[in-house]
């Protein structure tokens, strides 16, 4: 029996999960509705607002906060679930939580973070999956874009770096697959990401088109390592990265997204893969400048393999472009692949979900769990004994960099320490060379740095008169440095190296900053290692 026209079109519409926002304005969100009634279309991913989907940042727009966020999302989701008549598949990067993108839920440590966990203790990772898992399912979201298996080699990755698990291919590997587990026993559906490996560039590909200049080997041994490790353990999608790898491609700089050799050849037929497939953003700039025709983009998406084209800009467009050009078999192998996935979701049966509640004391315990074990020790020189000899003295002064003196970490060593406190807070409120003449009177001096990004960019936003500072005390008092935040920033201070010691507690979180606290008091070893090679000066 021939399929007829319409019912190919509905097929057709499943392939498509626009971008959708949780703050926006009701046209937009009755522009979204009439998508999803006149096209049927299959999911939708959802941002915080259109000033925060990444490829806007250069547009400089002010992401405005709203704590109503959370209680939005789901009420958006209902509304979008009338609006179908195929249930969607409802999906968004919650790679550590739904903090990602909703102020006011519960966050977990970033992947770098839970790379420092020694690989005994792999079940931590596992619990961070099942409870954004549980997160996800109170809002009503099936489907979670995360967590990457891009094995992060490169200091100087701008997107990458603290997403990743670190630069160890076998600990990728198996903390992803123990992320992805504890995902799928709640019942939502995982994605690794970003195929064939994001890992070692240096190019942001929201902006231009990063190139891998590994042969098929290298990427065997070492990039497509997690990838292969999750296939054989059944993950629900893979998503394709826009990185080009010439050597994939007869020499061509072609987006991975719109190259079937990547897709089809090595994904499909070398490793095996027979699940969902799903384009990275099809509006990042590496690949939305492409083409000048509407929907040309996502036909291209398609036919290189993808069977999910994640943030479509063009729908109508792109469904007209595919029932043009597409063979019904490719169709329909497309679709029931979205089928599957959604089965495994639990969503055909009309069980969409949004009932659950947002379990932040869960959240907060596991955090302090991952805290106690990622800690990790670089230099040690009695930092303990160190300390308490220069408070019998009077010599012991605290300083905190981009937070004030009632932080959590001071408030904890106060027990025992209690000593001089300077805060230095931003260029606007602190004055630099006040702190520095007070510090001259003391030679010990507790240093907490609360880096203030995740993202490398502008040495992550250290002002140059802080590092300038760093570099004098280190040189001239014995100190003993806390580092709260992105391990990567390590080699930009400068003479870190004279540091009496130097502990990486990587989260700025309460409970963070607690066990810091608490390991400096009490002396407790440091299980934690470096997920990644860095070099200090």
């Amino acid at each position: 029996m021939k399929m007829t026209a319409q019912a190919l079109r509905q097929k057709v519409g499943q392939f498509f999960f626009p971008a959708v926002f949780i703050n926006d304005t009701e046209e937009n969100i009755q522009e979204t509705e009439r998508l999803i009634k006149e096209h049927n279309i299959g999911g939708l991913t959802f941002f915080h607002s259109r000033a925060s989907a990444a490829t806007n940042y250069e547009s400089k727009k002010k992401v405005v906060f709203n704590d109503d966020s959370y209680v939005k999302i789901k009420a958006l989701i209902v509304r979008y679930q009338k609006a179908a008549s195929t249930p969607l598949l409802i999906s968004i990067d919650a790679e550590w939580g739904l903090a990602m993108r909703i102020e006011k839920t519960p966050q977990y440590p970033y992947a770098i973070t839970l790379g420092a966990l020694p690989e005994s203790k792999s079940n931590l990772v596992y619990e961070v999956g099942k409870q954004i898992g549980f997160d996800l399912k109170a809002a009503g979201i099936q489907y979670n874009l995360s967590p990457l298996a891009d094995i992060n080699n490169n200091p100087n990755n701008p997107v990458i770096g603290y997403r990743s698990f670190g630069e160890n291919k076998e600990k990728v590997a198996n903390f992803a697959v123990e992320y992805l587990k504890g995902m799928s026993e709640v019942g939502v559906l995982g994605c690794l990401k970003h195929f064939p490996g994001h890992g070692n560039t240096n190019v942001d590909s929201h902006l231009g088109l990063p190139v891998l200049k590994q042969t098929l080997e290298e990427l065997l041994e070492n990039e497509l390592y997690p990838f292969i490790k999750g296939i054989e353990n059944n993950v629900d999608s893979i998503m394709i990265g826009h990185l080009a790898v010439p050597s994939l491609n007869d020499g061509k700089d072609t987006s991975a997204t719109l190259s079937k050799a990547v897709i089809q050849n090595l994904l499909r037929n070398k490793l095996g893969y027979d699940g969902l497939v799903i384009s990275d953003a099809l509006n990042m700039h590496s690949v939305s400048k492409l083409y000048e025709t509407k929907g040309h983009l996502e036909w291209e998406a398609f036919k290189a393999g993808n069977d999910v084209l994640c943030f479509a800009e063009n729908v109508p467009e792109g469904i007209e472009e595919i029932l043009k050009n597409a063979s019904p078999e490719r169709i329909e192998e497309s679709f029931n692949r979205i089928m599957k996935a959604k089965e495994k979701a639990g969503i055909l049966s009309g069980n969409t979900f949004t009932a659950g509640e947002l379990n932040f004391e869960n959240a907060s315990q596991l955090n302090l769990e991952i805290a106690a074990e990622a800690i990790t020790k670089i230099i040690d020189k009695s930092n303990r004994e160190l300390a308490f000899e220069a408070l019998k003295n009077n010599q012991l002064a605290k300083l905190s960099l981009y937070k004030n003196t009632e932080n959590t970490f001071f408030k904890t060593l106060n027990s025992k320490l209690t000593s001089p406190e300077f805060a230095f807070e931003n260029l606007e409120v602190s004055d630099i060379s006040s702190i520095k003449n007070e510090l001259e009177n003391f030679e010990t001096i507790i240093i907490s740095l609360f880096v203030p990004k995740a993202k490398p960019l502008n040495n992550f936003e250290i002002d140059d008169e802080v590092l300038a500072l760093l570099s004098d005390l280190l040189q001239t008092k014995k100190c003993i440095v806390y580092v709260f935040g992105n391990p990567y920033v390590l080699p930009i201070i400068p003479n870190l190296k004279k540091a009496s010691g130097l502990i990486q507690a990587y989260q700025d979180f309460d409970e963070f900053q607690k066990t810091a606290g608490n390991q400096f008091l009490e002396n407790i070893p440091c299980n934690g290692t470096l997920p990644v090679n860095i070099d200090i000066q």
